[in-house]
């Protein structure tokens, strides 16, 4: 019998306290909008939504959205795009087009859990590219080569990563796509958090411009915080990979909503203001929580984050998951355990995305000096 997907500890954990949590201080996505603040940032954008058509849409994406979509790299064109409901999807689809029982997969961690999950259900044996603490959450190319094996079909790699806030430096970059290159595999870049850099020069280029075989993963959800609209995408020159993909999205969703499809084009078309809106918030937020770690030395150690709204400090003294559950019960915040990842070193995720930030280290400082 083939393994079976195990439960999403990441997702169950925030079934349970998202919605009826006061102040959420571990969120991986960015501030969002309502409809009509995204309305208002084009004239006659409002009248054109009211006379979208509400049939099916394409199930590539329509052309347009992935007009709009290609224009965020050098090297693909609308034909090389593909439209998902949200990045999930796009993960799910990559891995069961690619991959096959028995493959081999190195896995940048700690990682989101579908980034390797859904690779172990299919059957494949998984090798952890591991993220250190004391290195700075910086990968060595070195030891990605040490765990390759004849068998290896795919790399994954997340950068601006998830949960720690590292971003590769430029030369490792390159060369982990001139390692997946030179020998046939499959580098798939979750790249969610592109965009996000504190300083637009230390942008690394989109894995599906650097390599003609990579795969690039993006969504509307995090560097935008339009979450709501659940589109994502993946752009590669891979036409084999694309083409298996859209076969398979036949069982899944078949197609976008055409009125999410709609404004995700808007939002894409504005997208510089609404991912400085977001860098602007990162950067008040970011002396507001390196301040509370600075006052207690004793509770938690961290290594701010170099790009992204997310970083993962470590607890001191005290149990991670016990900590977070007291936490959420006493003060009403939400902190997110490092344990959901698989992370052993008793960390949390902590996130730096939206306007309450200052509110939520106010509350949890209360708790922290009860």
């Amino acid at each position: 019998m083939s393994p079976t997907l195990a439960p999403f500890a990441l997702e169950r954990y925030f079934a349970r306290h998202e919605f009826h949590t006061r102040h959420l201080l571990c969120t991986s996505d960015c501030e969002s909008m309502s409809v009509g603040e995204l309305l208002g940032l084009e004239e006659g954008a409002g009248e054109g939504l009211k006379r979208h058509w509400l049939g099916y849409t394409e199930s590539t994406g329509s052309p347009s959205l992935r007009g709009e979509i290609s224009r965020l790299y050098t090297s693909v064109g609308p034909e090389d795009v593909l439209v998902h409901a949200g990045a999930e999807e796009a993960i799910f689809l990559f891995m069961h087009a690619v991959l096959s029982a028995g493959d081999h997969v190195v896995v940048h961690e700690p990682s989101y859990q579908s980034l390797h999950e859904v690779a172990r259900s299919i059957g494949c044996d998984i090798a952890s590219w591991r993220a250190r603490e004391e290195d700075g959450w910086a990968l060595d190319s070195d030891e990605l080569v040490r765990l390759l094996r004849p068998s290896t079909k795919a790399i994954v790699l997340n950068t601006p990563h998830n949960p720690t806030g590292f971003l590769m430096q430029p030369g490792d970059f390159r060369r982990v796509v001139r390692i997946a290159e030179e020998r046939g595999i499959v580098l798939f870049s979750d790249e969610v958090y592109r965009g996000l850099e504190p300083d637009p020069s230390l942008r690394l280029p989109a894995a599906c411009d650097a390599g003609p075989t990579a795969v690039s993963l993006g969504v509307m959800s995090k560097a935008y915080g339009l979450a709501g609209l659940r589109i994502g995408w993946v752009a590669t020159r891979n036409a084999a990979v694309l083409a298996r993909m859209a076969s398979l999205k036949d069982y899944t969703t078949i197609c976008s909503s055409a009125p999410s499809e709609y404004l995700a084009e808007l939002a894409l078309r504005h997208g510089e203001e609404i991912v400085e809106r977001n860098r602007s918030i990162i950067a008040a937020n970011l002396p507001v929580v390196s301040g509370l770690f600075a006052r207690h030395p004793d509770r938690f150690s961290w290594v701010p984050p170099s790009a992204g709204p997310i970083a993962f400090p470590r607890l001191l003294g005290e149990e991670v998951e016990r900590f977070c559950d007291e936490i959420v019960r006493r003060a009403g915040v939400l902190l997110l355990p490092g344990t959901v990842y698989g992370d052993g070193g008793n960390h949390f995720r902590i996130g730096l995305g939206r306007c309450g930030v200052p509110e939520a280290v106010a509350a949890l400082e209360v708790a922290l000096r009860a």
